[in-house]
């Protein structure tokens, strides 16, 4: 007795062949191949009335071979007639040992691929490598199409790798955890056999299917499934790679077609998975290594990026989202709170306008919060995730607040595809390592603009000026290292004493900022009081010591040259405290000399003994002070501009005369760094145009007993003058 069945229905009823088989088996489970591959199509025989030998499974396991024939016959609907009756003992045996030749034959071959697989894997040193060679080699073992591997991440399973017969075919990217057929396979424990089933007539009638039928050949069972989750294959094995007690990959073996699918085959790949489990632990601990050094490299990145930029404008910050955002292959939107409506903002990706986001985004940050920086996962079917799917844009990622800055909340969504892989732990660390630096660097900005306007206060009653003094004239230059420098540690001042003499200072305290601004403002009063006292430079600096080792809280500490002219005697007495010597250039004879007379740095240590020198001046000498900004000034090479080359400047640019000299000298550094100075520049020259009136006196006096004729003696014809005489 034979059913009559439908070959799409795939359904057989009881006959006597030669054992009784329950309604409801599926025909290609009834029936397969004696020899070969099962046709293509799904059925094993033809539907004309051609006669073929088969296997028909009985319902105790064991395999006997049948002639089958299967032909349309004239009823409803679309219904055939299939025959199957025991073959003669000849032939069978005949097809038996066909058979067994076979399936020898397969199974050399499979474990041909088996071993190669071993073999290929044993050095492999990357994850590329590996499941290269891996894929490549099962697909050709199963006869396959396509080999697809995904590897677990916390919320799910990622694309990893597939054979390159797939290239540009539609494969998921993500599949997560507690959907699709990776979830039945880890459910299950091993490797299932699976089948896709074609959409029904009303489906494709209203489009695209947004799910599939997927039938478990072992089974019958059916399962509804997204056909987003679905890989390109008609049948295919889905196997779960065990490592311990956690799945940490799933591989898909598949075919184009429905394909018969043996026990032996998902017995073969559970093998494969057993022994491949370790290789992927291994190289998946490499590869999540590669990537976290990787998201090191675009930390490095966004530092510098803020660094080089000189703050935190706009374009700065923006280019650091953007950074990460490229990191994590996300986009990003800006999230902005109006704080008067109590309401969050979003301008989400590929719309025009902003969007009110309709919960409190504070409250969903309270356990996110860390050093006042939050990241927020968005993780499926949360409430987020939820709606910004209803806007049809990326909705898994993740929401980055990291607080008022200049009285704006600074926030945005990171986000990817709904059907994307959410951010892992270290992309969360990441994007966490990421807000640190931008909000530190526009905290940084913030206080450092704060202490400019600080320092300028500092200094703007305390300005470097040089007083008007009669018979000195004054030159000052002053040039910052940066546009956008704050006020520094160089300063300089020219005190008008009485009894025609005068103090001048020029120095340069460790540091810039506050802390730099204050202690020059304090060092300049000191001194303007000290030389007011009528105290020798040597005694006004060790007092300043003092001073300056109780009055700086930081390690702060100034180099300094502290001068006395006086006009009438024709003498300068100086003391320079770890300052650069200054230079004399004399109008008699056009020499260059170097006021060598050096002691110790102020406010590093107690009991520094300090020293005065002294030396003579003349009618139109010139003395340059100038700080270490100008001796240490660098070609973009890193060859100093040093003291000999200033001695050579100041005697080439002298030729040309003492005026303008000093913007001379600063034309020439700039041309020398190529305008990229290391540190700020102060210069001072001082020529001394009437110096003596007791040296006069003298002069004067010793004339009278000199021979007549002598012209080196011009005594002042005004007798309130106070030009030197020589």
């Amino acid at each position: 007795m034979a059913p009559c069945c439908s070959p799409t229905g795939r359904r057989a009823g009881s006959w006597a062949c030669p054992r009784a088989i329950s309604w409801g088996t599926g025909v290609s489970d009834l029936f397969s191949p004696i020899v070969g591959p099962a046709a293509e199509g799904g059925l094993p025989f033809p539907t004309d009335g051609a006669m073929v030998a088969l296997r028909c499974r009985m319902p105790d396991g064991t395999d006997v071979p049948v002639s089958v024939r299967c032909d349309r016959v004239s009823a409803p609907g679309d219904t055939y007639l299939l025959v199957a009756r025991s073959l003669d003992e000849e032939r069978s045996a005949a097809l038996e040992r066909e058979r067994l030749v076979y399936e020898l034959s397969q199974a050399n071959h499979r474990l041909s691929g088996t071993l190669k697989i071993v073999l290929g894997t044993l050095d492999a040193q990357d994850m590329g490598t590996l499941f290269g060679h891996v894929l490549e080699e099962l697909r050709d073992t199963m006869e396959a199409t396509g080999t697809i591997v995904y590897l677990a991440e916390n919320d799910g399973f990622r694309l990893r790798g597939l054979t390159s017969s797939l290239g540009g075919a539609n494969v998921p990217q993500f599949l997560p955890y507690g959907l699709g057929v990776a979830t039945l396979a880890t459910k299950a424990g091993h490797a299932l056999r699976l089948r896709i089933e074609p959409p029904d007539t009303a489906s494709l009638r209203s489009g695209a299917p947004s799910s599939r039928w997927v039938v478990e050949e072992s089974s019958t069972r059916r399962h509804k499934v997204s056909a987003r989750l679905l890989p390109p294959f008609a049948s295919f094995i889905c196997v779960p790679v065990w490592f311990g007690d956690h799945v940490i990959a799933i591989l898909q073996v598949g075919w184009d077609r429905v394909h018969a699918m043996g026990r032996e085959d998902s017995r073969l790949l559970d093998s494969v998975a057993k022994y491949l489990a370790l290789e992927i632990a291994a190289a998946f601990a490499a590869m999540r290594s590669e990537r976290k050094a990787e998201l090191d490299e675009r930390i490095d990145e966004c530092r510098q990026m803020l660094v080089h930029s000189g703050g935190t404008t706009t374009e700065s910050v923006m280019g650091s989202v953007s950074l990460a955002s490229d990191a994590l292959s996300a986009a990003f939107s800006v999230v902005h709170e109006n704080r008067w409506q109590k309401a969050f903002y979003a301008r989400l990706p590929g719309l025009a306008e902003d969007r009110q986001i309709p919960f409190d985004l504070l409250t969903l940050e309270e356990n996110y919060l860390e050093d006042g920086v939050a990241v927020v996962p968005i993780l499926p079917g949360d409430r987020v995730s939820r709606w910004l799917a209803e806007h049809e844009v990326p909705s898994i990622g993740a929401f980055v607040d990291i607080g008022i800055q200049d009285g704006d909340r600074r926030c945005a969504f990171v986000l990817r595809g709904s059907y994307d892989e959410p951010f892992d732990e270290d992309e969360l660390v990441f994007l966490h390592h990421m807000a640190d630096i931008v909000r530190d660097a526009i905290e940084g900005e913030a206080t450092r603009v704060k202490e400019t306007r600080i320092s300028q206060a500092l200094q703007s009653g305390m300005k470097n000026e040089l007083q008007k003094v009669d018979g000195i004239s004054t030159q000052d230059v002053y040039s910052s290292a940066t546009e956008a420098a704050s006020v520094g540690g160089d300063f300089y001042d020219l005190i008008r004493l009485p009894e025609r003499k005068a103090c001048i200072v020029l120095g340069d305290v460790s540091g810039k900022g506050i802390e730099a601004a204050s202690v020059s403002a304090a060092v300049k009063a000191a001194l303007e009081a000290y030389a007011w006292e009528g105290l020798a430079p040597a005694h006004m600096v060790r007092a300043l010591n003092d001073f300056l080792m109780g009055f700086s809280r930081l390690e702060t500490f100034a180099t300094m040259f502290v001068g006395v002219v006086d006009l009438a005697a024709g003498t300068l007495t100086y003391c320079s405290a770890g300052h650069p010597p200054a230079l004399l250039l004399r109008a008699a004879t056009g020499e260059l000399e170097t006021l060598a007379e050096q002691s110790g740095v102020v406010g590093a240590f107690h009991g520094m003994a300090y020293h005065d020198g002294r030396v003579d001046l003349s009618k139109g000498d010139l003395l340059l002070l100038y700080t270490d900004g100008v001796t240490e000034a660098r070609t973009p090479a890193g060859a100093f501009f040093g003291e000999d080359g200033l001695r050579d400047a100041v005697m080439q640019e002298s030729a040309e005369g003492v005026d303008g000299i000093l913007g001379r000298l600063l034309e020439r550094i700039d041309a020398f760094t190529a305008r990229q100075l290391d540190d700020d520049v102060a210069m001072v020259a001082m020529r001394f145009d009437k110096v003596g009136r007791r040296r006069a006196r003298k002069a004067r006096a010793s004339s009278k007993a000199e021979p007549e004729g002598r012209d080196d003696v011009v005594p002042s014809t005004d007798p309130d003058s106070k030009e030197t005489v020589s």
